[in-house]
This record gives structure tokens, sequence and C-alpha cells, in this order.
């Protein structure tokens, strides 16, 4: 859906962008990653058409970006843009005039997203006198009213309780479901493995890291599992030979043990070790989570890059 080439955006001496090249593909969730002031919203701005980069370029559905996409776009920028003293209906019937709907088609779609979320009786209620958690239930519709082929939700999740972070989740991916390629920005990682297929990180200006979720999740595996399992003793065996290293045990009566497989070795060699001193009775791979990824990817660029 996007092909971004090489972008560089500079405010007077700050590099907003350095040089990145992200790949979108069509009809997948993308997450857009990076701590606070990695560089992603000066991106989404570009790719909004609301500033221009100075250098690089972007390919909208296999068309160099022009304003004739901006249609084709939803935006729920991380700082809401909404009316305060505007009724809600009237600013929603604005907002969808605004990218082409008619005021009939308009009221028709709205309140089909007003009943799918439970507000109807919001119509004539103004802005200023809804919660922030409200505010947002309002703006993520009038994102997506006008069926854009690219959602851009940039910290959709902010200002949500638990139950209406699940509602929005939901919506999402049913949206997704339909067709539509959504770009989820955002720092925190509890919602990325859930809705993500694939993902960029950018740190300081830089990009990062970039692929499939599960391919990236896949190159950080490191061969560490728990094993839960019964001794008489209530301890593991220990690896005289090097091919594992115990990282965690837990209780007098065994349970479970972490350990972390040599590279040279596999678990079979492991489990062929100990088979006559233990009775296994599970074992889980642990595969480092997208926060411990994000962590990491972080930690290395910002000791290896230059303070700015």
């Amino acid at each position: 859906m996007l092909e971004i080439r090489h972008i560089v955006k500079q405010y007077a001496n700050h590099t907003a962008l350095d040089d990145v090249s992200i790949t979108v593909p069509k009809g997948k969730i993308f997450g857009l990653l990076g701590p606070n002031g990695a560089g992603k919203t000066s991106l989404i701005r570009i790719i909004n058409q609301i500033t221009a980069p100075d250098s690089g370029e972007i390919y909208f559905d296999g068309e160099a970006l022009n304003a004739s996409h901006i249609a084709r776009i939803g935006y729920l920028p991380e700082e809401r843009g909404l009316y305060k003293k505007m009724k809600i209906g009237d600013q929603m019937i604005y907002l969808a005039q605004l990218k082409g709907l008619s005021k009939e088609e308009a009221k028709n779609r709205i309140s089909f997203w007003f009943e799918k979320l439970n507000i109807e009786s919001w119509w004539d209620k103004k802005i200023e006198d809804l919660s922030k958690g409200m505010q947002q239930k309002v703006q993520f519709v009038a994102t997506v009213l006008h069926e854009p082929d690219l959602i851009i939700l940039d910290e959709p999740f902010s200002g949500f309780d638990p139950v209406n972070t699940q509602v929005i989740q939901n919506e999402i991916l049913e949206l997704n479901e339909r067709g539509a390629t959504i770009i989820y920005s955002t720092h925190r990682m509890e919602s990325v493995e859930a809705l993500c297929d694939h993902i960029a990180l950018i740190n300081r200006s830089k990009l990062v890291l970039q692929g499939a979720v599960k391919s990236i999740k896949d190159e950080y595996r490191n061969q560490t599992y728990r094993i839960y399992f019964h001794s008489e003793n209530g301890q593991f065996p220990s690896s005289e030979a090097g091919l594992w290293q115990q990282l965690e045990s837990k209780g007098d009566s065994s349970d479970s043990v972490v350990i972390q497989v040599d590279p040279a070795h596999t678990l079979n060699q492991v489990l062929t070790a100990v088979i006559d001193q233990v009775e296994i009775h599970q074992i889980l791979e642990i595969v480092p989570s997208m926060h411990d990824i994000f962590i990491d990817q972080v930690t290395v660029t910002n000791q290896a890059l230059p303070s700015s």
C-alpha cells in the first residue's frame, strides 16, 4: 500500500527522519513503533501531506503520493482536533462531507457507527461535555466514516479504559478484515502482538528494524525453555558437558526450571542427557516478546548513536 523511500526531514538543526525506507503491505495491520520523539509522527504527517519531506519519495498503491490520495486515507492524530463547542452530530456530518460524502450518506454512516459503539445519545452533545475516552470514540468514528483504504492511527488507545480499548481494538481488526490497510503508531507494546502483522521500529530518526512480527520474533529465539519436571531430589540436573545453562528454578519440589541450550546443541540432546534422571511433564519455549525486542533495539541504537 505504501512504499516509503529514503525519506529525510529536518527542522532547523534537528533531523526528524534520516534516510527512512519502509514498505507497508496492502491489507495488513502495520505497527509503526518507536520511543517518544523517534520520528513516527513526522513520518505520518508526510504521508498525510501535512508537511513535505526534504528528500525521498512515497508511493501510494503504486502511484506517487499526491493530493488525490487524501480522500483514501483516514487519520487519527495523537493530538485530537475536534471542535469542542460544536454539536457532535453536526461535526461528524461536516467532517464526512469534507471527505466527499453527501449529507444523507454521512447521516446513515454516522448512525451506523453511533449504534455500533452504543453512543446514539451523543448526537446533540458537545465535545467539551465528554470525557477524554468518549472524545476518542468520536474521533475514531470521524477517522473511518468515509471507509478509507488506508487508516493511520496515532496512539489510538490513549484515554481509554480496558473495556473501551478492547472495543476499539475489535473494530480495528474488523476494518482490517474488510480490506483496510492500517498503520498503528505507538510506543506502547501491549497491543502490538495482538494487532500487528508487520512492524517498523524507528529510533532517533533512523529505521532500526522492519519485517513481519513472526519473522522478527523467530530471529530473536535463543533456545530458552521452561521445563516442568519431577525428580527425587527436586532438582534439575546440571550439564557437565555444557549442553545448557540453568537460568531460573522454581520451588523445592522442582516444579519448573528455565534453561538456555547452547547454540551448538539442541533441546533433544538435553532431553536425552536428563531423561534417566527426571520425569518431564511439560516444555514451553520462551520467545522474546515485542516489548523485549523493542527495549533491546532501542538500547542498542542509543548506545551506538552519538548524543544529539
